[in-house]
């Protein structure tokens, strides 16, 4: 246990996630930043087979055999006398709510590009959600040891898409077979890339001639003239716009020849943002939890189920936003529910510690049986309410059954289990004994049923429903709402917070039911507390 004061050791957090396209090379760079931390002695490599596909984040059997990540993890490791909180997202579309929710729990975040593709349309949705929140951008601009498009058409891009300023704090040597190193525009100094070769090279002057062995004078001379259009044509990096999230620092290098990925994690110590104010509610009033308040409280931004399989476990993932917290604190609610919280989770990954004390930045898994759920906020006093976290409505609904007509309890527990986790959506009609799972896409519906044979040992068969659209409905009158679902029986489920839906067939039905019944609100997104 540290002499530090808890305020002291909120500053010394630094919680970011991870952001990409597909295949930009995410999960690969998060194995090589826990390398370069020293946290682990084997980085795993997504397209790597044996041992090497063995990689800390991806933890689920559909991960390593699929090679993505399909949810979110969190790895808690020391460095530089930083306690980092990575946070790693799913890259795949289909998983963008999970994802979401994620970034709330983030301070800052790092962008993976593709040094040949730019900008793909997965980042992009990424970025947004992180401009939302005004979450500082640091770039990583990857897979430069392969064939890339100029430096200066990448950093443009940035520049021109994402509406950022851009500042290269190091500028590459060529790209592919001719990639040769990495200069630091900030302290003069060449770090030279040598094929084949896992230990790292010292920088060196670029008026080094032991340099001549690692970089060509044709490449020198381009990486000098590059240098000098770069010097005039960006400007200079402000700690201060960076973290207002208007301008991102940029690194190069090669996650996979772990290339430039020490001095990614040098940079997101020194310059990432420790934990800062949140704001949250107090009965009417609203108030900025500050890190180093006393009072312990936090927001659960995720839900995970069967972590061990073996114990069915289910843990809350918890942001802690304020506060000391001790192994043993009985934390509430806003609705007055009350644990205490005895064996408190650090994560690595799908491996755990029991967390004796934990501080504002940190990330806690709290095991629960349905106590929890995605959205709900924790304090000592049990009054104070963070925002809520969105869901949004699915745009891919099946009906759900099981192969074994005996099984449909079964299958009903391990639909409720896994929709809690806030991934999928569960409706239940009104009317009828049948299931209907909500999803973003058809990913969703895959990983549901390989995790429901892998976990629960039962064979489920999703087919299609005569719904295609699910809204949310509201109204200022208890009597118009329950007159409308009255009239619409058949159409009408509850979400698993009991939240009424209406389920149509099309866009247009409503439409044609908003024009029909003004007094109700049809809502694609609702927030649950």
């Amino acid at each position: 246990m540290t002499d530090l004061p808890f305020e002291a050791e909120a500053k010394r957090r630094r919680t970011f996630a991870i952001i990409s396209h597909p295949d930009a090379g995410k999960t690969t760079l998060t194995e090589n930043l826990l390398f370069a931390a020293g946290a682990v002695r084997l980085a795993g490599q997504v397209r790597a087979r044996g041992e090497n596909r063995r990689t800390s984040s991806d933890w689920m059997k559909i991960e390593r055999e699929r090679g993505i990540s399909v949810s979110s993890s969190v790895m808690t490791f020391e460095y530089r006398d930083c306690m980092v909180n990575l946070l790693d997202t799913p890259g795949h579309e289909d998983f963008s709510e999970d994802t979401y929710r994620t970034l709330t729990a983030a301070d800052s975040a790092v962008m993976v590009l593709d040094a040949a593709k730019g900008i793909e349309p997965q980042t992009l949705k990424l970025f947004e959600v992180c401009r939302l929140r005004d979450i500082p951008i640091l770039t990583f601009i990857n897979k430069m040891d392969r064939e890339a498009q100029d430096p200066l058409e990448i950093l443009d891009e940035v520049a021109n898409k994402l509406a950022l300023d851009v500042v290269p704090m190091q500028w590459p040597a060529g790209s592919g077979a001719r990639f040769s190193g990495i200069q630091n525009l900030t302290s003069d100094l060449f770090t030279p890339f040598a094929k084949g070769q896992d230990e790292p090279i010292a920088p060196m002057k670029l008026d080094d001639p032991a340099l001549e062995a690692y970089l060509s004078d044709e490449v020198r001379e381009e990486l000098v003239d590059s240098i000098e259009l770069a010097d005039g044509g960006f400007p200079e990096f402000a700690l201060q716009s960076y973290l207002e999230g208007h301008m991102t620092p940029v690194y190069f290098g090669s996650a996979l020849r772990k290339f430039g990925v020490t001095e990614l994690l040098d940079a997101l110590v020194e310059l990432a943002p420790a934990p800062s104010e949140v704001k949250a509610d107090l009965g009417a009033n609203e108030v900025l939890q500050q890190p180093g308040g006393k009072e312990v409280s936090g927001f659960v931004f995720k839900v995970q189920a069967n972590m061990d399989p073996n114990h069915r476990d289910r843990i809350a993932f918890t942001r802690l936003c304020s506060g000391q917290f001790r192994r043993g604190m009985k934390l509430r609610t806003i609705a007055g529910k009350a644990m205490t919280v005895s064996s408190p989770l650090m994560f690595f990954a799908q491996d755990r510690e029991i967390a004796d004390t934990a501080y504002a930045g940190d990330v806690i898994g709290i095991p629960n049986h349905g106590v929890l759920r995605v959205g709900d906020s924790l304090s000592e006093s049990g009054k104070l309410q963070y925002p809520g976290l969105p869901n949004f409505a699915p745009e891919l609904l099946r009906r759900a059954r099981p192969k074994d007509p005996m099984k449909a309890k079964h299958l009903r527990k391990a639909l409720e289990s896994l929709a809690e986790e806030g991934v999928t959506q569960l409706f239940k009609p009104m009317i009828g004994a049948e299931m209907i799972l909500g999803a973003v896409g058809a990913l969703q519906i895959e990983v549901t049923a390989e995790r429901i044979a892998t976990e629960y040992k039962l064979d489920v068969i999703f087919e299609p429903c005569p719904y295609s659209v699910a809204r949310w409905i509201t109204a200022k009158d208890d009597a118009a709402l329950e007159s409308f679902a009255d009239r619409h029986k058949m159409q009408m489920a509850e979400d698993g917070d009991g939240a009424p839906v209406f389920l149509a067939k099309s866009s247009w039905e409503i439409n044609y039911a908003q024009e029909k019944f003004p007094d109700i609100s049809f809502t694609a997104t609702r927030e649950r507390r």
